[in-house]
């Protein structure tokens, strides 16, 4: 279902604590500030697909509702599995092996349905329209799709952040990034990424339509807070907090100017 360096990035086993990690609070908090938002109160019924080891969909379990987890990569399931068993949580509906182009539910089976990771391993366009399609059909009336992509330019401005550039073999994938959106990591330095496609503005809206969904809006995850340097210098002070980076976020959020700043975005589009 995946590429096979997609799956042996995954098989690292990182994905299960990442958002847990010191290095990635912004994204997991404001992507739960958003589903809040954008997603019909509970109890109803969501299927996150492409949710790795579940850390949204039992964060959704312990807020009423009933969650359906489906993901390609079968230690994913296994961790998420383990999670269940230790009964730390509310329960799941159910765990499972899938592919987001081709899901084992009914249609209308869902109130919303969460893509936060199948688009950008998607890399080719008719795989990704076929999964939205098949999201739109399990997807009742009025429903909702949450959908993440990555931004074109995440890698350029992390290059630059992180001083990357440097490097030649990670210039000549952001070289390719900038000219196609198709991210490949030639080298065994897992944190460059694995295979992805990266997205423009123009193209997510494209795709969510195409798929038979009515785009509703664009959101920045992290927005330009992302690249802010956490470490204080002489002339700068301590980096605003975690409340106050949300705060200002929120404020720029669906700017069309600054999107591109946000490595990560939501795409909401919603079921006439």
């Amino acid at each position: 279902m995946v590429d096979r360096e997609i799956e042996a990035y995954y098989a690292l086993g990182e994905e299960e604590k990442r958002l847990e990690s010191s290095g990635f609070p912004l994204e997991r908090v404001r992507t739960q500030l958003i589903l809040r938002r954008v997603l019909p109160p509970p109890p109803a019924t969501i299927l996150d697909v492409g949710g790795a080891a579940g850390v949204y969909a039992f964060w959704l379990a312990d807020l009423g509702y009933t969650v359906h987890l489906i993901d390609p990569i079968a230690l994913h399931i296994q961790q998420a599995r383990a999670t269940a068993d230790a009964g730390s949580t509310a329960p799941l509906a159910s765990l499972r092996v899938g592919d987001a182009r081709s899901l084992e539910f009914d249609d209308g089976s869902a109130h919303a349905v969460l893509l936060l990771g199948p688009l950008y391993h998607l890399t080719e366009r008719a795989d990704r329209v076929a999964a939205l399609r098949e999201a739109h059909r399990v997807t009742r009336r009025k429903g909702v799709v949450v959908a993440a992509a990555i931004s074109r330019f995440a890698s350029l401005l992390d290059g630059l952040m992180r001083g990357l550039l440097a490097d030649p073999a990670f210039a000549r994938i952001v070289d390719a990034d900038l000219r196609d959106g198709q991210h490949r990591n030639p080298t065994d330095k897992p944190e460059y990424f694995t295979t992805a496609f990266f997205h423009t503005p123009d193209e997510l809206r494209a795709e969510v339509t195409d798929a038979g969904w009515r785009f509703d809006q664009l959101l920045a995850v992290e927005g330009p807070a992302a690249y802010a340097n956490p470490a204080p210098t002489k002339r700068r002070r301590e980096p605003p907090s975690l409340e106050r980076s949300l705060a200002l976020i929120e404020r720029v959020e669906a700017e069309p100017s600054l999107i591109g700043a946000s490595p990560h975005w939501l795409a909401v589009g919603r079921r006439d």
